[in-house]
């Protein structure tokens, strides 16, 4: 839930105030980076992504309905350019898409060197609508409804997604062992 300092501050940026604007990317910035990287799997990218998300969020903050509303709708946008540069990957096969892979995950999840390797390959291979239904969730402890909200799709389709995700992660990590 937004609290009251927090929906002030976004409406003050919503009427142009440049200090409560750099105040929200202070606050958000990480969950958008750790999103990206999860994403992108690449710290460089996710960067840029990161600082795409808040140029855009900028210029189209009037856009946003309800301050109650921003964190999704910023991951949204996130997600948006996350998308974007996947597919202007797949387009350039020459592209190691699992160099530097979800080490923040590592820090969260795994003990050994061994697993870290494990979870982020595993997360390499999910597809980019697992991949982010899993990272939502899991990493970034949205609830269903939120993630529905964020990437524009029916309730029923996170929850199936995430079960895929889990399922097609479990046998990645198994195929590994």
């Amino acid at each position: 839930m937004v609290d009251e300092e927090l929906k002030h501050i976004i409406h003050r940026a919503k009427r142009g105030d440049r200090e409560a604007f750099a105040d929200l990317v202070q606050r958000f910035k990480g969950h958008v980076y750790r999103y990206a990287v999860g994403m992108l799997g690449d710290r460089m990218d996710a960067e840029d992504v990161s600082q795409e998300t808040f140029i855009k969020a900028y210029y189209s903050l009037s856009s946003l309905d309800s301050e109650y509303a921003f964190s999704s709708w910023i991951i949204r946008v996130a997600a948006n350019l996350c998308k974007d540069r996947l597919k202007k990957r797949a387009k350039a096969p020459e592209h190691d898409i699992t160099e530097e892979q979800n080490e923040w995950i590592a820090d969260q999840r795994a003990a050994n060197p061994l697993e870290k390797l494990s979870i982020e390959e595993g997360l390499s291979r999910l597809s980019v609508g697992h991949r982010e239904v899993l990272l939502l969730h899991e990493i970034q402890g949205y609830n269903y409804e939120e993630i529905a909200e964020m990437i524009d799709v029916p309730l029923g389709t996170v929850k199936s997604r995430l079960f895929a995700a889990r399922i097609n992660l479990r046998k990645e990590l198994r195929r590994e062992d």
